[in-house]
């Protein structure tokens, strides 16, 4: 009998544990016998909000191997993960190292695997921000370059590799230097749909306990370190909040990343972390579990984020994006008006929350599979 096809999945951060369990159901389902998968966490989410309460609560297989890297500068981060994930692709011989995203985590797993001559094969190939500032756009890049099977989302996608040298031609077989362009759709939708309806079946959650009307409150997500590193950049956007909770008397809700919630603590401006206290219905809420999320999104009037994840799945649930960025990997939804880029120019984040409000959000088709 053939052996089962052994994957070693390399995750890190919250929004590929969740993008991971798409692949692990199937693997579990109706690919039983012919899979097998080992799940490598590195520790890059440690705190039990942002991690381990996905495995907890959405029935996720729990990881075989835990790293407990954590946090810490870049360069030091990277090589941990370096050094603990090409001893376990040793150990465990792969045959294939799965990777999402674009996490310092996704690099590390990819400059391990290919030097050992391990193929790679990356989950969301293709996405561009074109602004190589943002680590994440580094990340992406080397990982594409390192890999033998490019999974792409979207035809936006495979037309970036395209322009870099990558062929959409098949490759058999495929290897690093000759890799496997393929369209397959995007696996956060399985999961959206999938959570969605467990969601629906709970009695109780973040919404409720907040006493939240469907479409009756502004959901906001701010995470990347150009936003809340730079006190300037946080204060324009928790100033833009506010102007727009106190312009259309609607309730805010702002899921805070723990790196969020310590520059916001530290922040140099304390009368704008009082008059945050002092709004009646603006809500600084802990790190929100997937269901709680899903929920979040499905219900609000708008979403304001600088999340690539939060642009899609606000997207799957028909909720227009105002994007705290000045570019985004996912074209698609601003080209299509789903979507709008403003950075975190306060007359501009203003101008597109007043768009939204006024005007119905556009019908777009599906973009990432069905």
């Amino acid at each position: 009998m053939k052996r089962p096809l052994h994957i070693l999945t390399v995750i890190g951060a919250r929004p590929q544990i969740i993008k991971a369990s798409a692949i692990s159901r199937a693997v579990a389902g109706p690919f039983a016998g012919r899979i097998t998968e080992t799940l490598l966490h590195t520790g890059q989410h440690y705190d039990a909000n942002m991690s381990q309460v996905f495995f907890d609560e959405l029935g996720i297989p729990q990881p075989q191997i835990q790293l407990g890297v954590g946090s810490g500068g870049h360069g030091q981060q990277v090589a941990r993960m370096l050094e603990a994930i090409e001893k376990h692709i040793l150990t465990l011989g792969p045959d294939l190292v799965l990777l999402y995203g674009d996490t310092n985590s996704t690099l590390a797993g990819a400059l391990a695997a290919s030097k050992l001559h391990v193929p790679v094969a990356h989950v969301e190939a293709g996405l561009r921000s074109y602004n190589k500032a943002m680590p994440e756009e580094l990340n992406r890049i080397v990982c594409d370059q390192c890999s033998t099977w490019l999974f792409c989302p979207t035809p936006a996608a495979i037309a970036n590799l395209e322009r870099e040298g990558f062929s959409s031609m098949p490759s058999q077989p495929p290897t690093i230097d000759r890799p496997q362009v393929l369209l397959t759709g995007d696996v956060m939708y399985d999961n959206s749909m999938h959570f969605a309806r467990l969601a629906s079946t709970r009695t109780s959650g973040v919404v409720q306990d907040l006493g939240l009307r469907p479409e009756g409150y502004f959901l906001a997500t701010v995470h990347r370190e150009a936003n809340t590193n730079d006190p300037d950049r946080l204060a324009a956007i928790l100033e833009s909040l506010l102007d727009a909770h106190k312009a259309y008397d609607i309730p805010v809700v702002l899921p805070l990343h723990p790196r969020t919630r310590k520059c916001i603590e530290a922040h140099p401006d304390a009368s704008l972390r009082t008059r945050i206290a002092a709004a009646k219905h603006f809500h600084l809420i802990p790190p929100a579990g997937f269901l709680d999320m899903v929920d979040l999104e499905r219900n609000a009037r708008l979403v304001v984020t600088d999340s690539g994840g939060v642009q899609k799945e606000a997207y799957f649930f028909g909720r227009p994006v105002v994007v705290l960025r000045n570019e985004t990997e996912w074209v698609e939804l601003v080209e299509l008006g789903q979507a709008i880029l403003a950075d975190t120019d306060p007359t501009r984040i203003r101008a597109a929350i007043d768009h939204f409000m006024h005007h119905p959000v556009p019908k777009v088709p599906a973009l990432y599979g069905d």
